[in-house]
């Protein structure tokens, strides 16, 4: 039986939201949302802020994935590989939420941009695409090297289409990461306010290629604190609350949605300055974890604990992974100082790291714990601020396969390095997996999860699953595995 705690402020009066206290029905056909990430670059679509677009149902790309990680037409109604690194796609009639029409040039024109956005979006970080207008419904895409994934790739929300007017002068020219998302998509639900990381309303799309979202309108809230979440949720105030936290599950019943991810928690160790930039050191930390005890006690069971990086999400790698070779032999801490990082906008993680403070105390290590908003963390963690960073990640974000995470995390030039690891063995390894098909492919990434393992550079800590708080008569949200989907053409209170 799973155990279902619960805090005891959660069946008192906690933070709220800043939508009002109205239903679905009073607020004729709008849905307010609470969301626990706010935007963190401006919305700009090559950051992680361009999951917020997707999840609100503001951005299509040239394909979509559903919630099995299958491939579906969306911009483009078909496709055709003409080559080992060409394809052409064919453009349905859609139009923008200014009321251009979504052509072959405007699409040339948003992923050329996406190309050269000084933020590289993290889809692009393993291979290079260049898009051209091949006819006014035809886009001619070419990839460096042979890239069996290009459709799965497209449908990543950092590939989004934008109008050319989200650009500014020139659309399709120049270089820089402004992208003006405000009533410039394609998606059911237009963006008609931002108010900075606050809040921000939307309204319904009366000329998607889809047809008309059930519900009229969205009024978001970004709101960090957990439980002032689900008790938005359980007070009325909100219809829908992302990530709310295993400790309420019982308290909100079958608001509390279970859904099944491929998402691991993960201690990303600093490998290049610091304390850890010695291995022996990292192994250290390594064996001073205790996984099971952390999915058992902190996730309620809603967790297992971490066996690799990929985990039981995958089913061709669950339970297969490959004997973790050359090791550092653990050294002893001798009281170095470690300073560990996390943040407050997933409900675990500050828990599992006042947890892994313990354990590594116990090891012989001195931990200083730093526990802020996402939004505060990001930049020190991607400079190599930390000496260790545990954060929930997806495996399968960006493409739907483990292959682009590897390259973004762990690889030399990645863009999303928090290890800041440089490994020639690693770097060869995911290299290889990327030019791979099939049961191939698979074998090779299990070989680069091993060769990461190997440097020590991450510690698994638990494989999560994470609940979706819907409201009692809202129907429709989409419970995602992959996390890009969250509001939905039919969800509706």
């Amino acid at each position: 039986m799973r155990r279902r705690g619960f805090l005891l402020a959660a069946a008192g009066i906690g933070l709220t939201s800043a939508c009002g206290s109205f239903t679905g029905t009073a607020r004729r056909g709008r849905i307010a949302v609470d969301l626990a990430f706010a935007p963190t670059q401006g919305l700009s679509p090559y950051s992680d802020d361009g999951l917020l677009l997707s999840r609100l149902a503001v951005v299509d790309g040239l394909t979509r994935m559903d919630t099995a990680g299958v491939v579906h037409p969306a911009l483009a109604e078909k496709w055709t590989r003409t080559s080992a690194t060409t394809w052409e796609f064919t453009l349905r009639d859609a139009r923008f939420q200014d009321g251009g029409r979504v052509t072959a040039e405007a699409v040339e024109g948003a992923l050329t941009r996406a190309g050269r956005a000084k933020t590289q979006p993290r889809v692009l970080s393993d291979m290079r695409l260049t898009a051209r207008a091949a006819g006014e419904r035809t886009v001619r895409i070419t990839t460096g090297t042979a890239d069996p994934l290009l459709p799965a790739r497209l449908a990543n929300p950092s590939l989004a289409i934008f109008s050319p007017a989200a650009y500014g002068k020139g659309g399709k020219g120049g270089k820089g990461d402004g992208v003006d998302p405000v009533g410039t998509a394609t998606g059911p639900f237009a963006l008609a306010k931002v108010n900075g990381a606050v809040s921000a309303t939307l309204d319904r799309f009366d000329g998607h290629w889809r047809g008309k979202a059930a519900a009229r309108g969205l009024d978001v809230t970004f709101v960090a604190d957990n439980n002032a979440r689900a008790n938005a949720l359980r007070s009325g105030q909100i219809e829908i609350a992302e990530f709310v936290p295993a400790a309420q599950a019982l308290v909100l019943g079958d608001r509390a949605r279970e859904v099944a991810t491929v998402r691991t928690t993960t201690l990303y160790l600093n490998t290049r300055t610091g304390p850890l930039a010695d291995a022996g050191l990292r192994a250290a930390v390594r064996e001073s974890v205790n996984t099971s005890a952390l999915a058992r006690s902190v996730y309620e069971g809603y967790a297992t604990r971490g066996t690799g990086l990929l985990g039981p999400g995958f089913a061709w790698a669950d339970g297969k992974e490959l004997p973790v070779t050359g090791r550092a032999k653990a050294a002893k801490p001798h009281g170095q100082t470690l300073t560990l990082a996390t943040y407050t906008n997933r409900a675990e993680l500050p828990e599992v790291a006042a947890a892994l403070q313990q354990q590594l105390r116990r090891a012989g290590f001195a931990v200083r714990l730093v526990v802020k908003d996402y939004a505060r963390l990001e930049s020190g963690a991607l400079d190599g601020e930390y000496d260790a960073f545990l954060m929930s990640r997806s495996t399968a974000l960006d493409t739907g396969d483990p292959v682009s995470y590897f390259a973004s995390d762990f690889t030399s030039g990645g863009s999303f390095n928090i290890s800041q690891l440089s490994d020639r063995g690693v770097d060869a390894v995911v290299r290889e997996a990327a030019g791979l098909e099939g049961a191939a492919r698979h074998r090779a990434m299990l070989r680069a999860e091993a060769a990461i393992l190997g440097t020590d550079a991450a510690v698994p800590i638990v494989h999560e699953q994470h609940l979706q708080g819907v409201g009692a008569g809202v129907r429709g949200v989409v419970l995602d595995p992959y996390e890009r989907q969250f509001v939905g053409l039919e969800t509706r209170a």
